[in-house]
């Protein structure tokens, strides 16, 4: 019997291992046994659960996840698993799976722009409290969709951060400029139950002092504004490690964001982070298998459209082993540029990714740390939409 199971794109995976305490497979075993002929997407629910609960258990306030990074069921049992039991969610669709899965999960629609029915379906029918604002328009509409807030409402305002150091900005589209929030909390502290001020210094920001500068200029806003703050978000971008980054130690980050926060001086306010690749990156993978190789380029069955997207323009470098169950592998080592399935010329990843000199049609490729924004940004473009998905036990490539 297969131990894999196909599914397309935009179907939601599926946990395979159901039975208690299953002892899960390695990687080589499953290429071995299944020499698979399609990409192969490798969780490690034990690497993700000891990734969380590690941050838990460092990060001095509340840790919820952010969703949209994997929203596969299976890496959310392995983060619930880790102690997390908050989630910041950015769509009706993302809050009705959470609330599935985890019936007494704390939900918090972190989107800043959300449209009318969805405000409605996470507070009436899911129970969702907090939600995410950058405008008076959506200040209105989330008072006008929840009835006023019965008293219960959680408004927390998104501020603006100039442009920073992190591998990928976010500085161009969400966020109010401080005068903005500054209005913003004062229109919103009337209306809340507890008010929050909110940032994002960027995905995969390797400099704990962008968090410490971001609180600063929180704390300027909060003053300004003249009311009670009884929220401190300070968002996501945790950095994780790849071929060409060491970042330092999370608990460097922690260090920053704690001292920050305490010089704020809000008695009795929390601290919220939203971190997503640092709790789940490490914790996937996927196989590929090369279909042709001309000199230094492999052409592989997963691409740009597929689960490497950030190989492709972002230029991520992912760790890569070659995986050849017949023999021996030569002992030099050659930088390849892989070029995806489709027939797009766009779809190509330059790497370099170093694999054995010898690495020829047939061989199959692992290529970790992909469990953050891997599998979840699938498309099925061109026909290829199809992969397999599996529980590992490995240890991470990194």
């Amino acid at each position: 019997m297969s131990l894999l199971r196909a599914r397309t794109a935009v179907s939601p995976l599926r946990r395979r291992f159901e039975a208690a305490e299953p002892v899960l497979p390695r990687v080589d075993d499953l290429v071995a046994v299944e020499r698979p002929e399609e990409p192969m997407h490798c969780l490690r629910p034990a690497v993700i659960a000891a990734a969380s609960a590690g941050f838990v258990q460092g990060f001095p306030g509340k840790t919820l996840y952010a969703v949209k990074c994997n929203p596969e069921p299976g890496v959310l049992r392995a983060v619930w698993e880790g102690g997390v039991r908050h989630f910041d969610c950015a769509s009706a669709a993302e809050v009705a799976l959470v609330r599935t899965l985890f019936p007494e999960a704390e939900i918090h629609f972190m989107h800043p722009v959300k449209s009318r029915g969805a405000i409605r379906e996470a507070w009436s029918r899911h129970g969702v409290r907090d939600f995410v604002l950058d405008t008076a328009d959506e200040l209105a509409k989330i008072v006008a969709e929840t009835g006023g807030g019965e008293g219960e409402l959680g408004l927390v305002v998104r501020l603006a951060l100039p442009k920073g150091r992190a591998v990928y900005d976010l500085s161009g589209k969400f966020g109010a400029a401080p005068e903005e929030a500054v209005a913003l909390l004062r229109a919103a502290r009337p209306q809340a139950k507890r008010l929050g001020l909110s940032f994002h210094v960027g995905s995969q920001c390797l400099d704990p002092l962008a968090w410490r500068e971001a609180l600063a200029l929180a704390g300027q806003v909060i003053r300004a504004a003249g009311v009670a703050v009884e929220i401190v978000d300070v968002g996501g971008g945790f950095p994780v490690a790849y071929e060409d980054a060491t970042p330092l130690p999370l608990g460097a980050f922690f260090a920053e964001i704690e001292a920050g926060f305490e010089a704020l001086a809000l008695p009795g306010a929390e601290l919220w982070a939203e971190p997503g690749r640092a709790l789940v990156a490490a914790g996937g993978s996927v196989v590929v298998q090369v279909q042709q190789r001309r000199g230094d380029a492999l052409y592989v069955n997963d691409g740009i459209y597929g689960a490497l997207s950030d190989a492709g323009l972002p230029g991520f470098a992912f760790p890569v082993r070659l995986i050849r169950p017949e023999g021996e592998v030569a002992e030099g080592r050659r930088g390849f540029m892989l070029f995806g399935p489709t027939c797009d010329s766009a779809d190509r990843m330059n790497g370099p990714f170093w694999l054995p000199e010898d690495v020829r049609e047939g061989d199959w490729i692992e290529i970790g740390q992909l469990g953050a924004y891997g599998a979840c940004l699938r498309t099925g473009f061109n026909g290829f939409d199809r992969a397999r998905l599996v529980e590992v036990r490995d240890a991470p490539l990194l």
